[in-house]
């Protein structure tokens, strides 16, 4: 029997966040077996709206640890343009993760991770550049025990985030963004906690549903060298398959000149940061506001949506707000704020606690 849920999700997917039509070359590229569900309705969808051609792909996370842990040097700088070149002719993208393990890297080579990523920049680079594309979970048994929930309760808490009227949304959402683009500074203190930054001529970007799902976001990026001070974030990030948690940077003119983590992992974070020489700068700053997510799940895509958060990422600028860094690293890294948080614009409080309360954004909180 199917799930009415995972019908609408696909509706959302192809109707409302990449706009599939008639003409359009598709691709659906899933991590895990178990999207199968999902990737089915999708790519029904998108035949019956008229796209000239649709493919689908699965992959699987522990054929690609196998790469990481194996490949040599020749094959780990092998540039595969037989896929860049399929991709220059895509108009849709569609990526879908449902993995079994999100440790599943954790102890693979991961200065061979670091060089592929590289290696492979340009097709994420054509895809995000060149494509109406959106990338989404899909609930399985593993995501669902990471976030400390049943399987039903997940799949409630992921369709309730997802499925939801997106263009009212993007309509609450525009009064964040207009202010954002007139403000220069910003303030945000909270427990081991105080930043400030300019935003001056760098504009607002709502994230309504259009590229990640969820969505429930509003980002710009901070002039690159006006970061100063301290913060530390407290939800937990896996990246590159290791967990990192109470991560704190300090910095000075922009960069990151001290890095820590608990539980032993300061080295491995610094190792990230010093990929290059971008990845110890800001690239972007968000508020979540996201009202069906509200507690961290060790999954990004949730968490940097959590309704009454920050995240403020190391390494790649994007093209949309541009401060000019560029980096192999993009690394959201998340901080609630509903304990003690403050939000200033311009020497004015918009948010405490994790609830705005400046009047033109009051209508943002959740019901």
């Amino acid at each position: 029997m199917k799930d009415p849920r995972v019908q609408r999700f696909a509706e959302i997917l192809v109707d409302y966040s990449t706009r599939v039509g008639k003409g359009d070359v598709v691709l659906i590229n899933a991590a895990g077996l178990e999207a199968t569900p999902l990737v089915k309705e999708i790519y029904q969808l998108c035949l019956e709206r008229g796209a000239s051609y649709v493919e689908y792909g699965f992959s699987v996370p522990e054929i690609d640890r196998t790469f990481y842990n194996l490949a040599n040097q020749q094959q780990l700088a092998h540039f595969p343009q037989h896929k860049l070149d399929f991709y220059k002719t895509l108009t849709v993208y569609i990526g879908i993760a449902a993995g079994e393990n999100s440790m599943v890297m954790a102890n693979a080579r991961q200065e061979a991770i670091v060089t592929y990523q590289k290696v492979t920049k340009p097709l994420i680079d054509q895809r995000v550049k060149h494509t109406r594309w959106v990338v989404t979970r899909y609930p399985t048994h593993a995501a669902a025990q990471e976030a400390r929930m049943s399987l039903e309760e997940y799949e409630e808490y992921l369709f309730s985030a997802c499925c939801i009227d997106w263009e009212q949304e993007s309509r609450k959402q525009e009064k964040l963004k207009k202010l954002m683009d007139g403000t220069s500074r910003v303030r945000i203190t909270a427990p081991d906690t105080d930043l400030s930054f300019s935003i001056g001529g760098m504009p607002g970007v709502k994230c309504d549903g259009r590229f990640n799902m969820p969505d429930g976001e509003v980002f710009t990026a901070p002039v690159r060298e006006s970061v100063e001070g301290h913060i530390t974030y407290n939800c937990p990030s896996i990246y590159q398959g290791k967990e990192f948690n109470a991560v704190r940077f300090e910095f000075s003119r922009g960069r990151i000149v001290a890095a820590s983590a608990a539980g032993g992992m300061s080295d491995a974070l610094n190792k990230i940061l010093d990929t290059d020489d971008g990845a110890r700068y800001i690239g972007e700053f968000a508020l979540g506001i996201n009202p069906g997510i509200r507690t961290p799940m060790r999954n990004i895509l949730f968490d940097e949506k959590i309704f009454g958060s920050i995240h403020l990422t190391p390494g790649q600028a994007y093209d949309e707000c541009d401060n000019g860094n560029r980096s192999a690293v993009h690394w959201d890294l998340v901080k609630v704020l509903t304990d003690g948080g403050e939000i200033w614009f311009d020497d004015v409080l918009i948010q405490k606690n994790g609830l705005f309360v400046l009047d033109a954004l009051l209508e943002l909180n959740p019901a």
